[in-house]
Order: structure tokens, then sequence, then C-alpha cells
């Protein structure tokens, strides 16, 4: 029996010891935020409050590289926005030729091939509970179930210069009915990005196209489908942009609530300029859509619209200083939101590794 028990040792030491000694490389990052926002809602019983702002982030990736050199990745981030959370990453696959395939909770190819269009920084912004529907987010139609995957392709794809090109799907077929919150079945997405150089300027132009079913009782939307375009030019410090996105769908209106919304219509636009350790940034969004109730055509607006504007100070390595100012305009049935609409102001720091 001992020596049963010696081998037994033995070959549980020759399968795990190696696994010890060659486990993958992990790599960590983290922030976090300090502040104080300010807020004066337009409603009188929302006006001149005060809150610390205090978030932080830890994230962890892991990788490692097989014999025929694919690059196996993948992490997760311990957040804490108000209620401690962990987001994983999923898996990801990058290979020789430099195209990459992203599976489990990959999101959807278009949304990561839009250009990044210039927003204000900071933590301000009116919030209250609202059942207002419209987004000012380009990418409001990514909406995709977890199993699923995300192609993305090397550089200059099909031999054109500049260019990358990416294919997703999701896949939650036999999802029971609902009325209550939005069901999202199969998702399919194409996203390409395209950058060039013109004279002194660095053109980038991103966007695509996303189709998402569902199975919400009597739903005459599917639960996305939206084409959106983005674009972005730098000249040395200075970076100005602009995207649009359209559509129709659901929307969440309340925990339980879900809205049809047709002619959504979303535009952003914004400008950044970098001047030594200071970095300027202003920015505006506007998004639109015509809503009604689950099984009727949208016809009262909702409305968003957000002007922004901020300065990030480095005043160290890691350490940013942030002043950051809003002012956002909501409409929610066609009527003037008081409670989500108004200004806001936002100081802190960053501390990031």
């Amino acid at each position: 029996m001992k020596k049963e028990l010696l081998i037994a040792s033995a070959l549980t030491g020759a399968l795990i010891v190696p696994g010890v000694a060659q486990a993958a490389t992990a790599t960590m990052s983290g922030s976090v935020f300090n502040g104080i926002k300010g807020t004066n809602a337009d409603s009188s019983s929302t006006s001149d409050l005060y809150a610390e702002v205090q978030e932080g982030a830890y994230s962890i990736s892991v990788s490692e590289m097989t014999d025929a050199g694919t690059k196996i990745s993948s992490g997760f981030t311990i957040s804490n926005e108000g209620a401690a959370s962990v987001t994983e990453s999923g898996l990801t696959l990058t290979f020789t030729d430099g195209s990459s395939l992203e599976l489990i909770d990959a999101g959807t190819a278009y949304a990561g091939a839009m250009a990044s269009v210039p927003s204000a920084s900071g933590e301000q912004g009116v919030s209250a509970t609202s059942g207002n529907t419209a987004s000012t987010s380009l990418t409001w139609g990514s909406k995709a179930d977890g199993v699923g995957f995300d192609w993305n392709s090397a550089a200059d794809f099909a031999g054109i210069e500049g260019m990358t090109f990416g294919i997703s799907g999701a896949f939650a077929d036999d999802i029971a009915t609902q009325t209550d919150t939005i069901t999202v079945e199969t998702t399919y997405s194409v996203g390409a990005t395209y950058v060039t150089t013109m004279d002194d300027s660095t053109v980038t132009i991103g966007g695509g196209f996303v189709e998402a079913s569902n199975s919400n009782t009597g739903a005459l939307n599917q639960a996305a489908s939206s084409a959106a375009l983005s674009a972005t030019v730098a000249n040395g410090n200075l970076t100005v942009g602009v995207g649009i996105s359209t559509g129709s769908g659901l929307a969440q209106e309340t925990s339980a609530s879900v809205s049809e919304i047709d002619n959504v219509n979303v535009m952003n636009a914004g400008a950044q300029y970098k001047s030594g350790d200071m970095t300027f940034k202003v920015s505006y969004a506007d998004g639109s859509v015509d809503e009604a109730d689950l099984g009727s055509n949208g016809t009262v607006e909702d409305s968003k619209t957000v002007l922004g504007a901020s300065l990030d100070y480095a005043v160290a390595a890691g350490v940013t200083a942030t002043l950051g100012y809003s002012d956002s305009q909501d409409k929610y049935n066609a009527a003037d939101e008081t409670d989500t609409s108004g200004t806001s102001w936002y100081i802190g720091a960053n501390i990031s590794f």
C-alpha cells in the first residue's frame, strides 16, 4: 500500500510541478480616483449638491505563447464604482500573422472598430432615476450574449494599407420569452478601421453595423439594428473627431419595462489639445429616439444633449489632476426632465500604475 501511495505521489508531482514552473506570465495595473463633484440640476429639489468621488480598479492580465507562436491571453478587473465587482476579460488568441480571435464575452466587431472621438475627462454629470431611453453612445447597439467570437484581421487587410477588418457573432438561442428585460438571441456585426496620413495629419476612419435579434414577446424591433461611423484627424498636439450612429431597437426604460426605440440618432464631436503637461478637451454629445411601449411604433421623443470640457494636468508620473465641467439637457416623453438636466463640475486626481 505504501508503495502505491509513493507512486501516486510521484505521478501527482510530475503532473503538477511542471505546471507551476511554467506558469503563464502575469502583469498588473490599476488606478484610484479621488475627487469632489458638484451638481446643480434644473430641479430645485436636486440643486447645489456636493459629493465625494472615490473609485478604484485593479487589473490582472495573463498571457503565454504556445510552441506554434500563438499568444493566449485573458485577465480580470476588480473595481469599486459604487459597488464592488469583478469583470473577466474572456479569452483572446493572437496568431503569428497579427490577426486575433476573441472568445467568450467578445463584444461586437463594429464597437471595436470605431475611431475614438475625444470627450471631456472627469466624473462630472447629473444623475437621477429616469425613464429616458435616449443614448449618447455611438455604439448603443452593441448588444450580444457572452457565447460568441470577435475576429480581427492583421494590418493592411486585403492588401489595403492601413485597413483592418473584423467580424463577430454571438448566440443565445432557446431563451424564454420576456416582457420586462431585453433578451438578446443572435448577434452579427462587421467593423472596419482605416488609417492614413495626409500632409502632417493622421486620419482614422472607423465604423460598421450590428444586427441583434431578441425573444421579447410582441416586440416589433430587433434588440438592435444599427450602423455607425466615426473619424478623427490628429495633427501634432491637436486631435478633432466626429461620429454618427443610427438605427432602431429596444431599450430598457426601467428595471421592469422594455421600450421600442425608432429613428435612433446619435452624434458625437470633440477636440483635444496637448500643451506640455496639460491636456484640454471639449466635447458635444447628442442622442434622440422615438419611443413607445413594447409592441408599438415609436412616436414620442426622448433626447439627451451633453456639452463637456476638461483640463488634465500631469502632476507626476502616474498622477493626473482633472478639472471637468458638463452641461446636460434631457427630454423624456417630449418634456423637459429637470432631475437629469443641469450643470456639474468635478475636481480630483487619478493615480495609476
